[in-house]
C-alpha cells in the first residue's frame, strides 16, 4: 500500500496535491474520476429546524421570549446555504423554517397599530413551538438518563451447581489382603499346640461360619474372621473360604485408605 500524505498548497511554489512515497504530486491524473456523491456529509448535530433554531438562540445567550429575528434569520440562512447542496432531502424542511423566519422578519418591519397587543406579535407562534420543543427535548433527555435494562444494568440468573460429593471407596488390592494374612500368620505362630489331633477342615463349612459372623448392615474387621488358635492350617482354610465368598459375590471388602485396615460385610 502506497504511503499517501496530504499537504497544504503553497502560494509561492507549484501546488502540491499530495505526497506519494515521498514524491510530490503537482498534477491530477487525467483519468481521475471523482463521483458526485463521493463526499457525503452526515449532519447528526441537529435533529430538525427547531433544534437548529434553539441551538442558535442558546449559543447567543438570547431570551427565547424576545428573539432578535433579523440576527437569528441571518445565522439560520448561513447554515441552510451550507447544507442545502450537500443533502437536499434534509434541506427541504430547513427551507420551510427559513421561509417562516423571513415572513416573521417582514411582518416585524411593518408598522404596528397602536391598539395591537402583545398577542399579535409575529414571533408568538414560533416562540410557542420552540418552548414546546424544548420541553419535549428535555423530557427525552431525562428519560434517556434513567437506568435502562441492557444498557446500565443487566439481569443475571444464579446457576446452582450440584456439589454433592460422592466418596468412592478405594478398591482392595490382593497384595493388601496378603499382607493382612501375613500378620495373622505371624500371630498364629505364637500359639503352641500341645494336643495333637488330626481334624478335617472343610473350606465350604468354613464359608458358612464366616457368613454367620457377618451381616449386611455393619462392617466386620477382616482380621476378626481368623482364629489364631487354629494354627496355620485353620488360618489358611479361613482365607480360602473368604476368597470363595468374594468370588461368589457373597461378601464385600472395603478399605477406607491405602494401607488401612480391611473391613468385610455380607452383601
Amino acid at each position: 500500500m502506497n504511503d499517501l500524505t496530504l499537504v497544504e498548497p503553497s502560494v509561492e511554489e507549484e501546488v502540491t496535491y499530495a505526497l506519494v512515497n515521498g514524491v510530490p504530486v503537482t498534477k491530477l491524473p487525467l483519468d481521475l474520476f471523482i463521483p458526485p456523491d463521493a463526499l457525503e456529509v452526515i449532519l447528526e448535530t441537529f435533529e430538525g429546524p427547531l433544534d437548529l433554531l434553539l441551538y442558535l438562540i442558546k449559543k447567543q445567550n438570547l431570551d427565547i421570549l424576545n428573539i432578535p429575528i433579523a440576527e437569528i434569520t441571518k445565522q439560520y440562512m448561513e447554515y441552510v446555504e451550507l447544507m442545502k447542496n450537500l443533502h437536499l432531502e434534509l434541506a427541504a424542511e430547513y427551507l420551510v423554517m427559513a421561509a417562516m423566519l423571513a415572513e416573521i422578519k417582514s411582518r416585524m418591519l411593518l408598522p404596528r397599530q397602536v391598539e395591537e397587543s402583545e398577542e399579535d406579535d409575529p414571533r408568538a407562534d414560533l416562540v410557542r413551538r420552540l418552548q414546546e420543543y424544548e420541553r419535549f427535548k428535555k423530557a427525552a433527555q431525562d428519560i434517556d438518563e434513567l437506568p435502562q435494562l441492557g444498557r446500565d444494568y443487566f439481569v443475571t440468573e444464579p446457576v446452582f451447581v450440584d456439589r454433592a460429593i460422592v466418596r468412592k471407596q478405594p478398591e482392595v488390592d490382593l497384595r493388601e489382603m496378603m499382607a493382612a494374612l501375613n500378620d495373622v500368620m505371624k500371630r498364629a505362630e505364637l500359639f503352641t499346640h500341645h494336643h495333637i489331633q488330626r481334624e478335617a477342615l472343610s473350606v465350604r463349612e468354613r464359608m458358612g461360619q464366616v457368613l454367620s459372623q457377618l451381616n449386611s448392615d455393619t462392617f466386620t474387621d477382616f482380621v476378626a474372621l481368623f482364629d489364631a488358635k487354629e494354627g496355620r492350617r485353620g488360618v489358611v482354610v479361613t482365607f480360602l473360604a473368604v476368597l470363595e465368598l468374594i468370588k461368589g459375590s457373597l461378601i464385600e471388602l472395603v478399605q477406607n485408605e491405602p494401607y488401612g485396615p480391611i473391613h468385610v460385610k455380607a452383601i
